[in-house]
Parts: structure tokens; sequence; C-alpha cells
């Protein structure tokens, strides 16, 4: 079978992977150069940031990340060359009106990788010397790891090219469906190429409302615009994840240090604003002031495919035989895209599936235009 992917994020690029397991050919489409929007922007950690605040449909499909992700990384890497950096720092969440639904979440949810313990100063100085003496308590998750994005996304391409049942089309904007009787027959680019499969799949995160007026459907993703910084500091300097206020701190090996993030509704407006990054920088000192002592080496935002309640859409679009959806997984991309594609491929070859796929199904709304009509 030979499916055609439109968009290279994260979400495309693990269905590629996941088709070509079971044998299937694909190609894959992106406006731009492969992985460089939102998957490459995020913060990677490999849990939603508050699983008790998304609804459960969330957490079914982010719960399958970390394990997954360790699989790939050990199957890819041989060939890739580039390791996934799978980094086990566990989480500290200081803000207190979380403490007690996050103690009781991973027994009441069955997900023993949310265990948490309760820590108070002299433990949290232990765990985390960094921390500022001005949190004085914290939750500490010590399962929860986080993923080098750039590292990953990069894996998973090189594999992809390697592949020899995969075409990679870059930096060409596919912006219609040929469609005939309930089913496409080909997608058209924006320079009028042509290209055939059996199947298409829709991955264009925060860009899939674009298909809203040719498919007659609503199709309430938009954009929602993330600033993050980079500090650079010694390896190994920050011990763990830190998070308070939606404000996070995430390390990497090498001592570079993730600071994020922001939520701004700007359409498709990519710029740093100032303010947003002077808030992060506040915030990121409030966590661990000795990063005022190390450098911001690098500042940007990203676009988060915003979905009304988070819940990405993953399954058969309406009234169309052969179109399928992964998109709209807001700020859980990263985490929530292992098992999304795992999904998605049980969903298009009919093999059992690994949750219940109906609260992700499209089941969109027909545009008034074409009720009215």
């Amino acid at each position: 079978m030979h499916i055609a992917i439109i968009g290279a994020g994260i979400s495309g690029l693990l269905s590629a992977l996941e088709l070509l397991e079971q044998g299937c050919s694909v190609s894959i489409f992106d406006q731009q150069s492969a992985g460089k929007a939102a998957s490459w922007a995020g913060g990677g950690i490999l849990s939603p940031m508050y699983p008790w605040r998304y609804p459960q449909a969330v957490n079914d499909l982010a719960k399958h990340g970390k394990t997954l992700y360790q699989s790939w990384n050990t199957k890819l890497l041989p060939i890739s060359g580039t390791d996934f950096e799978i980094h086990e720092t566990g989480m500290l969440i200081f803000d207190r009106d979380d403490f007690d639904i996050g103690l009781h979440y991973a027994e009441k949810h069955n997900e023993p990788m949310q265990y948490c313990e309760h820590l108070k100063q002299q433990q949290l100085q232990q765990i985390n010397p960094r921390v500022s003496a001005q949190l004085q308590e914290a939750i500490y998750f010590p399962q929860i790891a986080n993923v080098r994005n750039p590292r990953l996304l990069k894996s998973i391409i090189t594999y992809l090219k390697l592949h020899p049942k995969v075409q990679f089309h870059e930096n060409i904007w596919i912006d219609r469906f040929q469609i005939q009787s309930e089913r496409i027959n080909a997608i058209q680019a924006s320079n009028g190429q042509r290209f055939e499969a059996e199947q298409f799949v829709i991955a264009t995160g925060a860009w899939s409302e674009h298909w809203s007026q040719q498919l007659n459907l609503s199709i309430p993703v938009e954009p929602v615009q993330g600033q993050m910084l980079l500090f650079k500091g010694p390896e190994n300097w920050l011990p763990t994840m830190c998070m308070n206020d939606v404000m996070y701190l995430i390390p990497r090996k090498d001592g570079h240090i993730v600071c994020g993030s922001s939520m701004s509704h700007l359409g498709f407006d990519k710029r740093p604003s100032i303010q947003t990054q002077q808030n992060i920088y506040k915030a990121s000192l409030a966590m661990a002031p000795e990063l005022a002592n190390f450098p911001v080496v690098k500042q940007w935002a990203g676009l988060r495919p915003s979905s009304p309640s988070g819940i990405p859409y993953i399954g058969q679009m309406p009234n169309l035989d052969n179109l399928w959806a992964n998109f709209g997984h807001y700020r859980n991309g990263l985490c929530m895209g292992p098992a999304s594609a795992q999904l998605l491929r049980q969903l298009m070859l009919q093999q059992p599936t690994l949750t219940d796929p109906a609260v992700y199904a499209p089941a969109l709304q027909l545009l008034p235009q074409a009720v009215s009509a």
C-alpha cells in the first residue's frame, strides 16, 4: 500500500515509521524542511505538564510516549547515528494547589510512571540543590523523562531518507485534494505538481484548518504561539526538570537548559516578543536563581496546533474513504506522538487498537455554507 503523508512534523514522521514497519511505502510532503515547525520548537517533556489538568484521552496516549521512544531509539540509532537523548531527570512541581491531586494521580489512574512523592525543603535541596530557597516544598516525579526533540527529529528524518520505501518532498505546499466518488485520487501542489497514492494522511499541525473549505468541514485547529529560551550551563548542572505556574526548566545532558513557555494567540506570527522573553527569564530565575550566571544562547517561538480540548483528531476523515487525520495535539504532540501514530496505523490497517479510538475520531461538523446549500 502506498500512503501519502502531508506534514513532516513529529506526527507525520512517526506515522511514516509505523506504516513502514507494516510493509507500506510512504511519500512525505512538507511546506518547509522536515521537522522544523512545532515539533522542533517544543521542550520534549514525555508527559503532559500537569496530567490531571487534561482529558483522560490525552493521558491515554501520552503514557506510552517514553517506552515507545525508547524502542524507536534502539531501532533507529544504529542506522541514523543520532541518539534521541531520552533523559530521565524526573520532574519537580512547585504549584501547591496541585500537590494533593498530583500525589494521588498515579494510583487513581493506574499510571505508575506518574508516581510522585512530597518533598520538604531539606529533601528538595538534596534532589536539586539549584532550586531557589524560596521554594520550600514540591512534589517529585522521579520517572518523568524528556527527549531532545531536535535530535529525535534528526534521527527519524535520517532513517526515513535512507529507507528504500520512502520518498521525501520538502519545501512543497500541498494545497488541494483531487476528489472523485468520495475518494481522493491525488494531491496537488501549489506549483501544479500532482501526486497519486492509495491512502492519504493529514498531519499538518497548526495549518490543518487550511483543509476546511475544500472538505466543507469545520476543522477547529488554530496556531498558539509558545516562546522559549535556551541557557548554556555546565554539563549536568540542573539535576531535574522543574515546573511552577506552567513555566518549566528542562535540562539537557550537555548543560543546555530549555526554559518556557508562553501562550499567545497571534495567528501564524512566530516572532518572539521581548516582554514575553523577559517573563520567561524572570520565571526561570525564580526557580533556579543561579541561571543568571549563564548566557542565553538562543530564543525562539513555535506554533502549537490547538484543538478545542487538546484531544487530537486521529482516524478516518468524514465522507472520504481514503483520507485520515493525525493532527490537533496542542501542547502534547511529542509525548502523544508515538501512540497517536500507532493508533492511526492500527485504524488504517484494520488492526486491534491500543485504546478506544472513538474519542479521537474526527467527527467534524459541516461548514455552515455547506449545510445551507
